[in-house]
């Protein structure tokens, strides 16, 4: 809890102390990273990282076994799994696994966490489903539907570092029919996307996965070459909280923002919406990842 007397400068210095004391991602995770980051890994290159963590093995083919892939035959070797995927999206399972093993399993006195998730995986699968509208390569897509999975991890240690000033910013933004982002910021003085950057930076995220949980509520500051992803993750927000589907605290979209994220979105809102079912059933398909990641 914060002093009422702290300014906006011991606020973040309390909350840059307390992202220091979340747990790092595994070493594994780092080396699944780092090798795919490298231009000539091959599958088994990949293979023999994961390998050496059982635990992020099982729930890589758990994912890769489930209903989200409904592959027609079961896969056991993960070797193979990588080769019918591709190396990103293994690459994106484990960070996802991973990082909702970390935080999937926060407790919060501001959020109902089950409606915080559904949310989640509904800015994940839309913006997967809207890449495929793009034409986004299938090698790619998979990491639109992580990005947006995790876009608002920034909400949940800055609202569990502050819970009785987040619970402020989440009434101050009912009362005046506010963002929330606009509401954490007259009650703190930064926002939840100040706090996405700590977690980025902790946990080394590329640049695209940080700038989706700094961007994701403007797009259009960053420049064009690096706007793709990010824009269709807050296109993708944008779906998810004008049709409620799960919630992590932002009922109100102030009108400019939203006509400045369906231009940066680059998909008409007719053809958006028109993705309902495909969201609807994809949803259901993907609670998996926090099924697996909590066991």
């Amino acid at each position: 809890m914060a002093n009422s007397l702290d300014t906006k400068e011991d606020l973040f210095a309390q909350l840059r102390e307390f992202i220091d004391r979340m747990p790092s991602l595994s070493t594994t995770v780092t080396k699944v990273m780092e090798v795919c980051n490298q231009p000539n890994t091959s599958p088994n290159d990949l293979n023999r990282v994961i390998s050496l963590d059982p635990v992020l093995t099982g729930q890589v083919l758990k994912l890769i076994n489930s209903a989200y892939y409904s592959l027609p035959n079961q896969v056991t070797s993960l070797t193979r799994a990588i080769i019918m995927l591709g190396l990103n999206t293994v690459k994106n399972l484990a960070l996802s696994t991973a990082i909702l093993g970390t935080l999937g399993k926060e407790k919060s006195q501001c959020f109902a966490m089950d409606t915080f998730w559904t949310h989640s995986i509904c800015v994940g699968v839309t913006a997967k489903a809207i890449a495929v509208e793009k034409n986004i390569p299938p090698t790619s897509r998979e990491e639109y539907f992580v990005a947006g999975l995790l876009h608002d991890l920034g909400k949940i240690p800055l609202s569990n570092c502050f819970p009785e000033e987040y619970q402020q910013a989440l009434e101050l933004a009912r009362l005046q029919r506010c963002s929330l982002v606009r509401a954490e910021k007259m009650i703190f003085g930064f926002d939840h996307r100040i706090t996405g950057k700590m977690i980025g930076e902790k946990w080394q995220l590329n640049q695209s996965m940080t700038y989706s949980l700094t961007h994701h509520h403007n797009p259009g500051t960053l420049p064009e070459e690096k706007r793709e992803l990010v824009a269709t993750i807050s296109l993708a927000n944008l779906y998810a909280n004008i049709f409620e589907i799960g919630s992590a605290g932002d009922h109100y979209q102030e009108i400019p923002l939203v006509d400045q994220i369906l231009t940066a979105g680059g998909v008409p809102w007719p053809r958006l919406s028109a993705l309902h079912a495909t969201v609807e059933e994809e949803i259901e398909k993907a609670q998996v990842f926090l099924q697996i990641a909590r066991e």
